[in-house]
C-alpha cells in the first residue's frame, strides 16, 4: 500500500480546448511536464493518471504507457467511480487529486500540504475552499477511506463528475481544512482551459527553459513582477465555471466552509 498516491485526472475531450493535455510546450506534451513536476515532490510515492475508457483517449493512454506512467481507465461520465475503482487497484492511505489542466503544479507546495495533512486528523485538505492561491495550483488531499465513504450516499450528478464535491459539501460528516497562501492571489489564473491560458502557461515554461521541472512558485511570481504584460489575459473569475453553472441551474447553495 502506498502512503501518498497522486491521481492525476486527465482526458482528451475538453470542451473548451480539446486535446490540451497533449499540446506541446518546449518540445513535450503539456501533461509530460506536469508529471515531471509532480514527481519532483519528495513525499509522493506513486502517480497514476486516471483517464476515460473512450476511444478519444487511446492516444493519451498510448503516450503515457510509452513514458512508463501508470494509468487507470474508467467511466467517462462518472469520474467519482473512476477514482474509486482506481483506488482499489492502487491502494493507498492518502490520495492527492490533481487535474491535467494545471501544469504549473508546484512540488514544494505538494510537499508542504502533504506534511500538513499527515500531521492533522482531517479527512480532507484543500487550498481551494478559500481561494488564496492562483487558479491552477489546486491541490486536494484526502484519506482513501473518505473516498470510499462517499459510496454510502446517493450521489448526484455533480458529485459523480467533480469527485470531491460530495466531500467538501458535507462538513457535518467530514473534517475539512483549508490551506491558505500568505497573500491572496486567488484572482490569478494559471490553469489551462482556453487558448489564452495555454499561451500564458507556454510563456512561463519558455521563460524557464532548461528548468521546466524545477522552477518554483516564487520564480513565477517574480517573473510576473518583472514582466507584468505576461499575465494571463483571461479573468480569474472563470474558476470552476462548469461546477458553478451546475449549481446555478440546480439552485444549489454551497454547503462547505
Amino acid at each position: 500500500m502506498y502512503k501518498n498516491l497522486v491521481f492525476l485526472q486527465a482526458r482528451m475531450e475538453s470542451t473548451r480546448l480539446p486535446g490540451k493535455v497533449m499540446m506541446r510546450i518546449c518540445g513535450k506534451p503539456m501533461i509530460q511536464w506536469q508529471i515531471s513536476r509532480i514527481l519532483k515532490a519528495n513525499l509522493i510515492d506513486e502517480l497514476v493518471v486516471v483517464i476515460p475508457n473512450t476511444q478519444e483517449n487511446d492516444v493519451l493512454a498510448d503516450f503515457l504507457k510509452s513514458i512508463n506512467v501508470k494509468i487507470y481507465r474508467g467511466s467517462h461520465e462518472n469520474v467519482y467511480d473512476r477514482f474509486l475503482q482506481s483506488s482499489r487497484l492502487f491502494p493507498s492511505q492518502n490520495i492527492i487529486r490533481l487535474t491535467a489542466d494545471c501544469p504549473l503544479v508546484m512540488p514544494e507546495l505538494l510537499d508542504e500540504m502533504i506534511t500538513h495533512f499527515n500531521k492533522s486528523n482531517f479527512d480532507y485538505l484543500s487550498n481551494t475552499l478559500i481561494e488564496t492561491f492562483p487558479d491552477g495550483l489546486d491541490i486536494e488531499i484526502f484519506l482513501s477511506k473518505t473516498l470510499y465513504k462517499l459510496s454510502d450516499f446517493n450521489l448526484n450528478e455533480a458529485e459523480k463528475e467533480f469527485v470531491t464535491y460530495g466531500i467538501y459539501t458535507r462538513p457535518d460528516i467530514f473534517k475539512l481544512e483549508n490551506f491558505e497562501n500568505s497573500s491572496n492571489l486567488g484572482n490569478e489564473r494559471w490553469t489551462v482551459d482556453y487558448p489564452e491560458d495555454f499561451e500564458f502557461v507556454r510563456n512561463v515554461f519558455n521563460h524557464f527553459k532548461g528548468q521546466e521541472s524545477t522552477f518554483s512558485f516564487n520564480d513565477v511570481i517574480n517573473f510576473l513582477i518583472l514582466y507584468p504584460n505576461s499575465k494571463n489575459k483571461r479573468s480569474g473569475n472563470f474558476r470552476n465555471i462548469a461546477l458553478k453553472k451546475w449549481e446555478i441551474q440546480n439552485k444549489i447553495e454551497y454547503r462547505g466552509e
